[in-house]
């Protein structure tokens, strides 16, 4: 990355970097959430603190240790000047202040989505991290499928399903993990709970895995005992509607018209006012990022971008259901990232 040039198109002197997925998308530092990047026309440098002084050495950058914490302001007084670009949507508004007390000779220039924007097209490496976390989820979806039985508690089946990916090899998980089963499922996030799964009832699991600081994002429903006629109709709508949009996903499409896609789908069926949700969002370091595929969005979609296509249905007393797949889009269309099977299973 040319970093002079990336200061001369923001017309800054000097970028303060404080997003942790920035830090480390710039730099491969892993402790993101503890580290910062000074980008000047010399380069980056990175700052972190004694605690990570091996971790520091190993990285591509220059690096500076903190000896304490609240040195900071002293350490970037080497590397701020004239015009300081910050992160907008990260830098509090406490920090800020700080920093125009300390430096009141120099003018702080607010920047938003700088990096958020070349994230959003993966590399080779970030792909190959992606499909190995869809990989895993898929994994983890086949083994906690002998868990959901009637009696046994959603926090149960969340708690085996976390530690199942984790001996696998994720990181951790890349969002609390929702089991949502019977009225609960009218609940997009809900969590888990210490409810019983009950027989003829749909549970609605969602979940991913971390691989080398990359997110996964997957969601299934699947009924426990034989669901009712109407439940049943409930989940092929949502699946209808799922495939509608997911065969449109093609680079040049808008975020908005693949939302109309299943909107449209779900309220031809008479759901639409119980699809509470945006279509989907894009997945990386961060497991909400660009692009957004909402009702309102602007956002195009473009080559090597991952997304996900999350349809649901939420009914108030009666229960819900989200069918979510994570895609890559390619230059001529897409590639299915999660592999798991769709068509209603019935345990």
């Amino acid at each position: 990355m040319d970093f002079a040039k990336l200061l001369e198109s923001l017309s800054v002197d000097v970028l303060y970097v404080s997003n942790p997925h920035n830090v480390r998308y710039l730099s491969g530092f892993v402790e993101g959430k503890d580290a910062k990047l000074v980008i000047t026309p010399e380069g980056p440098v990175l700052i972190t603190d004694g605690r990570y002084l091996v971790e520091a050495s190993k990285q591509p950058f220059p690096y500076r240790i903190l000896q304490r914490r609240n040195e900071l302001g002293k350490l970037l007084s080497e590397f701020f000047r004239g015009r300081v670009g910050f992160e907008a949507e990260h830098l509090s508004v406490a920090a800020l202040e700080s920093f125009k007390k300390e430096f009141p000779g120099l003018e702080f220039v607010p920047t938003q989505g700088v990096f958020e924007r070349m994230r959003q097209r993966k590399r080779p490496p970030e792909l190959e991290r992606i499909r190995k976390a869809a990989a895993l989820t898929d994994r983890g979806f086949q083994h906690i499928l002998g868990y959901l039985k009637p009696g046994v508690r959603e926090i149960e089946v969340a708690l085996e399903l976390e530690f199942f990916l984790r001996r696998e090899g994720s990181e951790g998980v890349a969002f609390s993990i929702t089991v949502a089963s019977g009225e609960r499922g009218a609940q997009p996030h809900g969590g888990a709970t210490q409810r019983a799964i009950q027989a003829g009832e749909l549970v609605t699991l969602d979940f991913g895995a971390v691989v080398e600081g990359y997110c996964s994002d997957m969601t299934r429903t699947v009924a426990v005992g034989q669901p009712s006629e109407e439940l049943h109709e409930l989940y092929q709508a949502v699946l209808e509607a799922q495939q509608k949009a997911l065969e449109a996903v093609t680079p040049g499409r808008r975020g908005a018209e693949l939302d109309a896609l299943a909107r449209d789908h779900l309220e031809q069926r008479g759901y639409g006012a119980y699809f509470t949700h945006s279509l989907g969002h894009g997945v990386g370091l961060y497991i909400h990022e660009g692009p957004s595929l909402s009702q309102t969005s602007e956002d195009v979609l473009e080559p090597d971008q991952v997304i996900t296509i999350e349809p649901g249905v939420y009914i108030p007393g009666k229960g819900g259901c989200r069918i979510e797949d994570l895609v890559r889009v390619t230059d001529g269309g897409f590639e299915l990232l999660s592999q798991s099977p769709k068509e209603l299973m019935v345990l």
